[in-house]
């Protein structure tokens, strides 16, 4: 009898587990159902699209008429592209301007406001300035690229402003200059990249527990100490977060280019989007731009997953994950 139970008992186990294991399937089969709208307008508004641009980039195609089937040619001509290699040095600064600038100068900020001026001062002194830091984030990129452009012309108000406290002759094209123009539209970005990690890393600091830095004050410890001990790693992963929107933002950027330079003079300021967006519709290369398209796309991806498994090993050193 007791053979017989050791013989039934396994049987019975498995049997529950292959019900378990069924019952699960359904139900996991139930949230797929959640995601297939979303999967369906993923197709149609990016799948179908990037695959087309893929094919066109591998054509010869003025916008009429048939595409002509190249290859590789279009991908060949972007390694030998003067003009193609500079905007992708652009990118570089544009990262610096979108990025590491806004990251650091954004956590200083937030620090700041979140440990100092809200704790000293009303918090709604900190609430309004944050509000100001991330006002540029709300206008319109054109319009923000129109005052600026205004702001920044022979006979702009920057220039004004030298003349009236007598640095005139500091004046300067700021956006004309190739030695220039660069630098000038950094500091734009700059301005309308920062309110973004304010405000990220401002939200972070209110899940933080406050008596961290009651406590570190106690025992002595200055801003910085608690910046660096308490602050940089409470808000690790907002910072994944900003850093890897931020760097997606600055490798595609276009609106302010198009605004304040169209990618001049003499292609200084010059970007991969805009690079793509003038050679398919100025010049009509619509196979060339779509290649151009296509290695942004890829770089992005690349970095992107760069990110999200950089997070992900840092999560898992944290014991997150």
């Amino acid at each position: 009898m007791a053979s017989l139970d050791r013989v039934v008992a396994p049987a019975t186990t498995a049997a529950k587990t292959s019900a378990g294991r069924r019952r699960r399937s359904r139900s996991d089969a139930g949230y797929w159902l959640y995601l297939l709208p979303g999967a369906v307008l993923f197709l149609l508004v990016i799948g179908g699209p990037l695959l087309y641009t893929g094919y066109l980039s591998l054509t010869k195609w003025s916008g009429v008429g048939d595409p002509t089937f190249i290859g590789l040619d279009n991908y060949r001509e972007l390694l030998t592209d003067d003009v193609f290699w500079t905007s992708f040095k652009n990118t570089v600064a544009m990262i610096i301007a979108m990025v590491v600038l806004p990251t650091l100068l954004g956590l200083v900020l937030a620090a700041a406001l979140f440990d100092t001026i809200g704790r000293r001062f009303r918090p709604r002194t900190a609430a309004a300035l944050r509000a100001a830091f991330y006002l540029p984030q709300v206008l319109p990129v054109v319009v923000a690229g129109i005052v600026w452009g205004w702001i920044l012309r022979p006979d702009g108000a920057l220039n004004g402003l030298l003349d009236a406290v007598g640095l005139g002759a500091l004046g300067h094209d700021w956006l004309g200059d190739p030695n220039t123009a660069l630098p000038a539209v950094m500091a734009v970005m700059i301005w309308v990249q920062l309110g973004y990690p304010v405000v990220v890393f401002m939200a972070a600091l209110e899940r933080v527990n406050p008596e961290l830095y009651e406590a570190a004050e106690i025992d002595g410890a200055g801003w910085f100490r608690r910046f660096r001990a308490i602050t940089l790693p409470q808000i690790r992963p907002e910072t994944f977060v900003v850093g890897l929107t931020c760097t997606i933002a600055a490798m595609k950027v276009f609106g302010p280019i198009f605004a304040l330079t169209r990618g001049g003079p003499e292609n200084a300021t010059n970007v991969p989007s805009y690079f793509a967006y003038y050679t398919f519709f100025k010049r009509l290369q619509v196979g060339y731009g779509s290649a151009i398209s296509m290695v942004l796309t890829l770089i992005i991806v690349v970095v992107a997953v760069l990110f999200i498994r950089a997070q992900n090993r840092a999560e898992r050193r944290d014991g997150v994950l």
